[in-house]
């Protein structure tokens, strides 16, 4: 290899002007799988569907309103993932949905549930992460570390 060539890494595609609208659209999807989840399931917990009561009281043992306080908190977390112009408030929202994602995955390897829940929870889980981890410059609060 001569001394000018470059080393095509991924980090360096995503760093590219190419890469730049591919990370966009990475982006993009998985927040919207991540806030379209979380304001649905956010709608399904607060009204307690047949589902939410199977799943959620019935498999793993939770008391009722488990599910009502996950989804009064799911609905603004998923608006606040999409809106522009609220950092603070959008590292809060991602705190949530990956505690929430993160501990149905833990709930359902504990219970014994079917692979599938442990499956598509770990799925969101790892979207969440993709998500934050691809934020755009305007959407991040700031460094990490302490102020010089």
């Amino acid at each position: 290899m001569s001394e000018g060539a470059k080393t095509i890494t991924p980090m360096r595609v995503l760093e590219s002007d190419t890469g730049s609208r591919v990370r966009s659209i990475l982006y993009w999807v998985t927040t919207a799988i991540i806030a379209l989840e979380s304001a649905v399931g956010g709608v399904w917990d607060v009204l307690r569907t047949d589902y939410v009561r199977d799943v959620l009281e019935r498999q793993l043992v939770y008391p009722w309103y488990v599910a009502v306080i996950l989804g009064v908190w799911k609905i603004p977390g998923a608006l606040i993932l999409v809106a522009p112009r609220f950092p603070r408030l959008e590292e809060w929202a991602y705190a949530g949905a990956f505690f929430d994602f993160s501990g149905a995955v833990t709930s359902h390897l504990v219970s014994g549930s079917a692979w599938y829940h442990v499956a598509y929870t770990s799925l969101f889980a790892l979207c969440t992460l993709a998500s934050w981890a691809l934020r755009p410059g305007d959407r991040v609060l700031g460094r990490i570390g302490l102020p010089s």
